[in-house]
């Protein structure tokens, strides 16, 4: 009877000890799909699409056809062989690959632009390197084929202007079907492309076709916009114009306050005022969309062209990364930032569920007390010492 009981103890002891591990199990599980998918989807659903200031008013109601549904992001900066260890590959390349996953199958967007810097290395890296980059760009960034993503070249995938070549220009232009200086038309819509990197004004033969690609087409417009005044475009590239530093950006994921008075340097951190001032000249944009500086910014250039610098999409260069959505038609745009899942909300979320599990542990090894109370045997020590 005694050899009885006391197998029939065990097997108690061994069948509890298998329910907790179990419920540890489905725990820790459970954090992790939250952490790594469904807290992409708790944060994203809160954005909208804009309403158009017509639309909102009842005037001249633009129907859902010529309204262009329109996503802006920038500097994912996918890591390359030599700056880039696997862990933050991992980490970093598995959030931008949530968060355009989850941003297009809940937002639904026609054509996405990525303003630059979408390689981290592409300005040094070997043809294998560079393969290797453009697989897992092509899997991060995957979309269907009722959506357009345009790439969009920065400093980190050609290199600066003296790094920059003729191959390395093409061999971007092959993947991302990139052509500098040039018009995409949508739902009568002009979004004007610009190589940022080519406007060094140094006569360089790269530099000398993108400005005469750049004054043909602001013949063309100019053309355009005797027939239809709506013509004027929407400018897209990677440099922001000029502007002497982030002093007066404001909102969340504007610069640090410790950096918003760095001055900036002109064809390096922003283009060259003369270069700036020629495109404004040359095509009076009705809206400027750029990246590079990774964080936010607003800028009104001759009292009347709005200029909005798109914060970095990546965790690895900023905790809040965001996009820029845009409700688009042929004379009207009105913008939305959509913000990502911070970076320390996961962390946090990780540290407090590694906290409940170790005191969960250690309670169920104290079977006398409950969590509550182990914990508060625990403060008392803590106090105590």
């Amino acid at each position: 009877m005694a050899i009885l009981g006391l197998r029939s103890m065990s097997h108690y002891s061994l069948r509890k000890r298998g329910i907790f591990m179990l419920k540890l199990i489905c725990f820790t599980l459970t954090v992790f799909i939250f952490c790594e998918f469904l807290i992409y989807y708790v944060v994203i659903i809160q954005c909208h699409w804009p309403e158009l200031k017509n639309q909102t008013l009842g005037i001249n109601k633009p129907n859902s056809h010529s309204v262009l549904k329109t996503i802006f992001l920038s500097d994912p900066h996918l890591l390359g062989r030599i700056n880039g260890h696997w862990l933050d590959k991992l980490r970093r390349e598995w959030q931008m690959e949530r968060a355009f996953q989850t941003a297009l199958w809940l937002l639904q967007p026609e054509i996405v632009f990525i303003l630059g810097d979408i390689f981290d290395e592409g300005k040094w890296s070997s043809s294998q390197a560079w393969s290797d980059d453009v697989r897992r760009y092509q899997k991060i960034f995957w979309h269907p084929d009722h959506t357009e993503v345009f790439g969009i070249v920065g400093n980190h995938d050609i290199g600066f202007h003296y790094e920059m070549t003729s191959f390395k220009l093409e061999r971007f232009s092959k993947v991302f079907n990139f052509s500098s200086e040039k018009i995409i038309t949508r739902k009568g819509i002009n979004f004007l492309i610009v190589n940022s990197v080519a406007l060094e004004g140094d006569r360089c033969i790269i530099c000398r076709t993108a400005e005469a690609k750049l004054i043909e087409l602001s013949h063309r417009l100019n053309c355009s916009l005797k027939v239809a005044p709506n013509a004027a475009p929407i400018l897209l590239q990677h440099y922001p114009l000029y502007r002497r530093s982030d002093s007066e950006c404001t909102g969340e994921d504007a610069a640090p306050m410790e950096k918003k008075n760095d001055l900036f340097r002109e064809k390096y951190d922003v283009l060259s005022q003369e270069a700036s001032q020629k495109l404004l000249w040359w095509f009076h944009p009705r809206l400027i969309l750029s990246g590079h500086t990774h964080s936010a910014c607003e800028v009104l250039h001759n009292g009347n062209i709005h200029e909005i610098s798109v914060p970095s999409f990546s965790w690895r260069n900023r905790n809040n990364p965001s996009f820029i959505m845009g409700s688009i038609t042929s004379t009207e745009v009105s913008l939305y930032k959509c913000f990502l899942p911070y970076e320390n909300t996961v962390i946090a979320i990780y540290c407090t569920a590694g906290s409940v599990l170790a005191v969960l542990i250690l309670a169920h090894f104290q079977p006398r007390l409950s969590p509550y109370h182990f914990v508060q045997r625990l403060i008392t020590k803590y106090k105590a010492l």
